[in-house]
């Protein structure tokens, strides 16, 4: 651990309880801030002026893919409600060169995939986690039956990841290759790192955080305990961080942006408890962020253009994607 990371290391001050949560959920609530029937939640924030002027940050050309591959030997390795996805070839170029597609007047390959639609790099849809019975707006969470979602499904949200990106880069700032397991990433830490990039956080912003744990693990040739286990991500604190910076969404290099474990007995993720259903923030998870923090720390320049559309799965709670940023 670094100097500057062993300063920084405090972590929550003490134990999350149902009361904080409760305390947060009422002075952080987004509902009805943008009507009774918004299903979006902070993305509307994001304005058309906001998009076109962050298309002037593109002055080289170039271009940074955040996403992980959608592959086999993906992080899904702890889960017990994921795996990594399953590609399956329907057609291929050895059944047509030994003429078995010779009947259908036309050589090709085609081929399938299966998987959990969170299993890669996903944001999570607004109607993924409830506050008790109730998602955000204060749509019933039964409102997410077996056939999808009817509220807050990915799809109402198909057009709106466009905009300003900021990256955070806190393990670089903190003088470390990869914060350790359990490192919590405080208020106190993203206004310290901002200030040593020499950028600010605007309204409608999209906020990427690097821990550098994904890009660790790809050099270790192995996820671990990546996949649910103990991981560095955000203090629960940051809810309030965000909330008050309205930022249009936030997305780490890690499997599940706040910091694991979480110093919260009996409560899991309580982070999400606040920021998906009380606050309407969308998060993304495993993010690969290496190359572009690489590039920003090369130019000075931690903002660019940002785009991320899902696919167009309607009821999803989650939204596959392949982030990219251009600068």
């Amino acid at each position: 651990m670094s100097e500057r990371q062993e300063r920084f290391a405090r972590g929550n001050p003490h134990a999350i309880t149902k009361a904080d949560l409760d305390d947060y959920a009422r002075r952080l609530s987004n509902w009805g801030r943008w009507g009774d029937d918004d299903e979006i939640g902070t993305l509307n924030f994001v304005t058309p002026r906001m998009v076109a002027e962050a298309a002037q940050l593109v002055t080289e050309g170039a271009r940074f893919s955040l996403g992980l591959p959608f592959e086999k030997d993906g992080p899904q390795t702890l889960s017990k409600i994921r795996t990594n996805p399953i590609h399956l070839m329907r057609m291929t170029g050895t059944d047509a060169v030994a003429g078995a597609l010779d009947h259908m007047g036309l050589r090709g390959a085609d081929d399938w995939i299966i998987m959990p639609l969170q299993s890669a790099t996903h944001w999570d849809a607004l109607s993924h986690v409830f506050f008790g019975d109730r998602m955000y707006n204060g749509y019933p969470a039964t409102e997410v039956s077996s056939f999808g979602a009817r509220k807050c499904g990915i799809e109402k949200a198909k057009d709106r990841f466009a905009g300003r990106g900021v990256l955070i880069d806190v393990a670089r700032a903190l003088g470390v290759d990869v914060l350790e397991e359990g490192f919590a990433i405080t208020n106190d830490i993203l206004d310290d790192t901002l200030a040593r990039q020499g950028v600010t956080v605007q309204r409608g912003d999209f906020l990427m955080v690097r821990t550098g744990n994904l890009e660790h693990r790809q050099q270790l040739g192995s996820w671990g305990n990546y996949g649910g286990g103990d991981s560095p991500g955000l203090a629960f604190e940051t809810a309030e961080w965000l909330h008050a910076k309205e930022v249009a969404a936030v997305a780490l290099d890690t499997w599940g942006c706040e910091v694991r474990p979480n110093n919260s007995p009996g409560i899991s993720q309580p982070w999400h408890w606040i920021v998906i259903p009380m606050m309407g923030l969308t998060m993304g998870e495993n993010f690969y962020l290496k190359d572009l923090a690489d590039h920003c720390a090369a130019d000075g320049r931690y903002e660019f253009f940002f785009t991320a559309a899902p696919l167009n799965i309607p009821g999803s709670v989650s939204g596959v994607i392949n982030p990219m940023a251009f600068k």
